[in-house]
């Protein structure tokens, strides 16, 4: 089972403001876990970069904002509105708000998730 590791100091140390980083390092694998960084968050969406091992996922759930999904590292496959979609480094998917979805790990991956209210 995948253990989810998000905690407030990481929301609080965020992104780097007026530097530039690297998407890939800011979060590392963690066996048999998914691990999460926030970038940004507000009351108009958030974006998130997630890390997750081989096999793990976020089981079926619906979202109130459309949600971008951008492969930075390994292959996913996403499941919206029951279609499964293999997503690889390089390649994005969109995810519309309030379609059932999930996310899970073909092999280890790195993705960054983007949610902005419709």
């Amino acid at each position: 089972m995948a253990i989810f590791q998000y905690s407030p100091e990481n929301e609080k140390k965020g992104f780097p403001r007026g530097e530039t980083f690297s998407f890939n390092n800011s979060v590392a694998y963690a066996e048999g876990s998914i691990v999460s960084k926030i970038l940004l968050r507000n009351d108009k969406g958030n974006i998130t970069m997630f890390s997750f091992d081989e096999g793990e996922s976020l089981s079926e759930h619906i979202a109130p904002f459309d949600a971008l999904v951008q492969i930075f590292d390994g292959e996913a496959e996403i499941i919206i509105d029951g279609v499964s979609h293999r997503v690889q480094t390089g390649e994005s998917i969109l995810m519309p708000a309030n379609i059932p979805h999930a996310v899970k790990a073909n092999i280890r991956m790195k993705m960054l998730l983007t949610m902005i209210k419709g």
